[in-house]
Formats: structure tokens, C-alpha cells, sequence
């Protein structure tokens, strides 16, 4: 079993990584994004907390994110997890870190995708996804076979995420600089920290995230 954490900016393709490890190593993406989104429409004691907390219109805790996660991984089963989108500070690094001792777990590495803020611009402004299948396009790099329809599923539900425009990404990038990136110094003095270049094409990324979790895996 292998336990990682995925850090990078918006658009520097942590979630198609993940998706891939999922299918080709049988881990478990443990997305908070995802996890948020199941509790709430779950009627466990967790969920009813969480939807009432953003039905306040509050952000959900760390407390909270925390113990979502320990319940997925009491009861998901894989080769490992990969947390993607936590942590994204300090204290919450400290807060998983005190989890994985708690359930007898490690964290085997955590693979930083470095970007360059143009290019990841211009990657970003130019995505977008099927509504259906969640397949990944961009106009320039990976347009669609056929102009509006999906080369998976052949849906023709296309979406644009509303904050993928310039302004919204150099305000999500400094947010990430402020309250992130630290986590690349805390997790590099902890001889847990492994770069890949994040605007490489996918299957290089995917080979150079292989070659790390096969030399952890020893």
C-alpha cells in the first residue's frame, strides 16, 4: 500500500494523474471536493454537519475535512491513497500527518507538479470538459474529434468552469502561493518531496509519478 499527496496549482493536472493511478494501480483519490459533495447528500451524522455548515454559508473545518477523510479510508479499500486537494496548509499537513499515525498509516511521498504561471495560463483558459463523462479537452492541445461532442461518451454536454478566465486563475495561483506552496518546503525537510514537470504531455507525467511510487514501493 502506497499513501500520496499530489501538490501543484489549479490546472496542473492533479486530478487526471489521480484518475490515473486509480485505474492503473488500484489506489483510492481521496478528493475533498468529492468527499464534501458525497457527505452532503449522505445522511450520516458527518454529512448532516457538513450541509449545515455551507448551508450557513461557512467554510467546513479542518476538523471536519479531517474526519471525512478518516471514514473514507476506515472504509475504501485500494493499494494506498492519494490525497489530492488536502492538505493545503500547515496545520492541516500536521492534522493528516497525525491521522495516518492514528490508523498505523505513512505517507510515502508527495509529488510536486511544478508549472510555469504562463504556460499554465494558457493551458487553463483553454480547457474544458464533458458534462457526462468528465473527460478533459482543450481547444488548442486537445480539441474534440468532432466539434461539440464528446469523443468518449459522444455527449454534447460541454462545460467551461466559470473562474477558467485569466483574472480568476491569477487570483486562485495567489492564493495557492500564499497558503500552499509552503507545503513544498515542510514535506522537503521531511525527505518526503519528489517534482515532476507538471506541463509535460500526460503519459510523461504519468512515467515520471511511476518511476517515483516504484522506488517508494521497494
Amino acid at each position: 500500500m502506497t499513501n500520496i499527496i499530489l501538490l501543484g496549482p489549479p490546472g496542473a493536472g492533479k486530478g487526471t494523474q489521480a484518475r490515473k493511478l486509480v485505474d492503473e494501480r488500484n489506489m483510492v483519490q481521496l478528493s475533498t471536493g468529492d468527499m464534501l459533495r458525497e457527505a452532503m447528500a449522505s445522511r450520516t451524522e458527518m454529512g448532516q454537519k457538513v450541509a449545515g455548515v455551507m448551508s450557513r454559508g461557512e467554510l467546513v473545518t479542518d476538523e471536519i475535512v479531517i474526519g471525512l477523510i478518516e471514514e473514507k479510508m476506515a472504509s475504501a479499500s485500494g493499494n494506498g491513497f492519494i490525497f489530492d486537494g488536502f492538505p493545503r496548509t500547515l496545520p492541516q499537513a500536521d492534522a493528516l500527518g497525525a491521522l495516518l499515525v492514528k490508523t498505523g498509516q505513512a505517507l510515502d511521498a508527495v509529488i510536486e507538479m511544478r508549472v510555469d504561471d504562463e504556460a499554465l495560463v494558457k493551458r487553463i483558459t483553454g480547457r474544458f470538459t464533458c458534462g457526462n463523462c468528465g473527460e478533459v479537452y482543450h481547444d488548442e492541445t486537445k480539441p474534440t474529434k468532432v466539434a461539440g461532442t464528446c469523443d468518449v461518451c459522444g455527449s454534447h454536454d460541454m462545460k467551461r468552469r466559470a473562474d477558467d478566465n485569466e483574472d480568476s486563475l491569477k487570483t486562485r495561483l495567489m492564493e495557492y502561493y500564499k497558503k500552499t506552496s509552503p507545503l513544498i518546503g515542510y514535506y522537503y525537510h521531511a525527505g518526503a518531496l519528489s517534482t515532476v514537470d507538471g506541463l509535460a504531455e500526460i503519459d510523461e507525467v504519468a512515467g515520471q509519478i511511476d518511476t517515483i511510487l516504484d522506488a517508494v514501493s521497494k
